[in-house]
């Protein structure tokens, strides 16, 4: 007969640290402080195989460990979207330091921001699956932009870690200025079977949606949901950035007249170049066509066991 007072064996995980995230690369925090914080919350963790490989090549390898109930990864939403590219489509579940800047996908995920907190839900936390986008064969979590957002992350790549109030107006004053310096970009779009082409400011596939509502900017609906969202700028004036501005701070946006939005679970995208392409915050070059596609459920993250949803 078993006894049910028997505790669970400890959850076994194997621990990737980015040490250029917002919080590590502050010199806050180390790859062995952590480590120690996970021991003495009760986690078996096991050592990384490649430890001294780039980031990509350190969570292949991590996901591909025998034995292991997690991938515990300690960064921001670009490091979760590099292990998305590891973990979609398997078994092993992602479980979250959320330690970046913005710390989106934690948030859309209800996870902790607080990092003993954060440690306790991979201890103990339960498996959910989540939806997943991908262009191209790269893997997003929360949104794909093009256009001017993606131009201006090069700015901001240059001063991560390191960004003050100065620089923060440099790139404001930066932004004003690449409305009128750059031509629009062209592609056709193909979407629900039809083709046609369009010029635009900003085109953003987001997975999922956005949630409306006062102080939900960038807050998404659910991970979920079954769709890609659309979004679409073809013009955009320091006016029409103004309105899209107020639109987002008070929460209703989706119906303003210099926005297009379309859900869908596939979508085409082909140029005559390259496009720069910022995936969860992350800028890749992508030869077209670009090939957007959901992938369902596809990646299982460890959240908090009362989680609801």
């Amino acid at each position: 007969m078993t006894n049910q007072n028997t505790p669970s064996p400890a959850r076994r995980i194997v621990l990737v640290a980015n040490v250029a995230a917002g919080s590590l690369v502050d010199g806050g925090l180390t790859p062995e402080a952590l480590r120690k914080r996970l021991e003495a919350a009760g986690l078996d963790v096991m050592a990384e195989p490649h430890p001294d490989a780039s980031l990509p090549e350190r969570l292949d390898a991590a996901a591909e460990l025998p034995g292991i109930d997690a991938v515990a990864v300690a960064g921001g939403d670009g490091t979760l979207a590099c292990a998305a590219q590891a973990l979609t489509g398997k078994q092993v579940p992602l479980g979250i330091l959320p330690l970046g800047t913005m710390n989106l996908l934690a948030k859309d995920l209800g996870l902790p921001l607080d990092l003993d907190a954060a440690v306790r839900v991979l201890a103990t936390g339960t498996v959910r699956a989540i939806d997943a986008g991908e262009v191209n064969g790269h893997v997003f979590l929360i949104n794909s932009v093009l256009g001017l957002p993606a131009r201006m992350a090069r700015h901001r790549e240059a001063k991560r870690g390191r960004m003050g109030v100065l620089d923060v107006v440099r790139m404001g004053a930066g932004l004003l200025r690449h409305l009128g310096r750059y031509p629009r970009d062209r592609a056709v779009l193909t979407l629900a079977g039809e083709s046609r082409r369009v010029r635009f400011r900003t085109l953003a596939v987001v997975c999922g949606d956005y949630r409306e509502g006062l102080g939900q900017v960038l807050s998404r609906a659910g991970v979920d949901g079954g769709h890609l969202t659309l979004y679409l700028v073809e013009t955009l004036s320091a006016a029409r950035l103004v309105r899209l501005g107020l639109g987002f701070a008070v929460g209703e946006w989706r119906r303003l007249p210099d926005l297009e939005r379309h859900e869908t679970d596939a979508l085409t995208l082909d140029a005559r170049k390259a496009l720069r392409v910022m995936n969860d915050g992350e800028v890749v070059l992508i030869a077209p066509p670009l090939h957007y596609r959901l992938r369902a459920s596809a990646l299982r993250v460890l959240v908090p066991a009362e989680d609801p949803r």
